[in-house]
């Protein structure tokens, strides 16, 4: 015959269900000695298994009680007015946690802030905290973002508009001009007409003309824009470099315009 030691039967006991206990509490006060019988076994492994599914619901309940926040990289806005969560991060969760987050304010916006604007993540987490309590936060993404104050747009000039494009028209013919005129375009047009036909011709426009138009085709092409029409989706190289200066741009101004980043310790203050 198998035995149980004394101390299983003490942890299971106690682990059972109160009404569990009662019923069996007249059996285990009645028995004696330091071990159990084989089939008391059953009343240990019926506590444990208890005690394990009261765990697992106790932890499925506080995962449902999960609020989780995603900074927006740049939010922009045309007005001064209060800013709420829902407004510079989205959150994913229970529906009453999350419709109640999102629609918490968490900075309002001046004058004396000017037109750029950083919003950390530790912000957003005060300001939860203090008005829902204990909820379990996860952030995931970017712990700042960038609130980018826009003035009102104003009517564009024609006069204006035409004496830029004329600028930008002007300069860009000169320096395909220039450009030509530094490697020698017409002697080279020249002699490959030459090699070709056999004839020295000054104004080789046969050659001159093609290049002009696939020149001109080619920087269509390598922009990917004519206009506004877009050949397919891949950026075009000055669209990568505007994003890339975009990128460096956002970086300084989190660390720069950031008040949770930067302070003065000897400043009484800011500690």
């Amino acid at each position: 015959m198998h035995y149980i030691p004394n101390h299983f039967k003490t942890i299971g006991f106690f682990l059972l269900p109160y009404k569990i206990r009662l019923q069996f509490g007249s059996t285990l006060a009645k028995k004696s000695g330091n071990y159990w019988r084989f089939q008391d076994w059953y009343v240990v492994q019926a506590a444990i298994a208890y005690y394990t599914m009261k765990q697992l619901l106790e932890r499925g309940e506080e995962m449902d009680q999960v609020l989780y926040i995603r900074m927006r990289q740049r939010v922009q806005v045309q007005d001064k007015r209060k800013l709420l969560i829902g407004d510079i991060a989205r959150c994913v969760g229970p529906k009453d946690i999350v419709s109640q987050a999102e629609s918490l304010p968490v900075y309002e916006i001046s004058k004396a802030d000017r037109n750029i604007i950083v919003i950390d993540l530790i912000m957003v987490i005060d300001v939860i905290l203090r008005s829902m309590g204990s909820v379990e936060l996860q952030a995931v993404g970017p712990n700042q973002t960038i609130i980018q104050v826009k003035p009102k747009q104003k009517k564009s000039n024609p006069l204006i508009f035409a004496v830029v494009w004329s600028l930008l028209f002007v300069g860009a013919g000169l320096t395909i001009m220039n450009f030509h005129e530094d490697v020698s375009m017409r002697a080279v047009h020249q002699k490959i007409y030459t090699i070709l036909t056999g004839k020295l011709e000054t104004k080789p426009l046969v050659l001159q003309i093609p290049y002009s138009i696939g020149l001109g085709l080619g920087m269509v092409l390598f922009f990917n824009h004519f206009f506004k029409k877009r050949f397919n989706e891949e950026p075009s190289p000055l669209e990568v470099e505007m994003f890339n200066y975009q990128q460096d741009l956002d970086h300084y101004v989190m660390v720069n315009e950031n008040k949770e980043s930067m302070v003065d310790l000897d400043d009484p203050d800011e500690r």
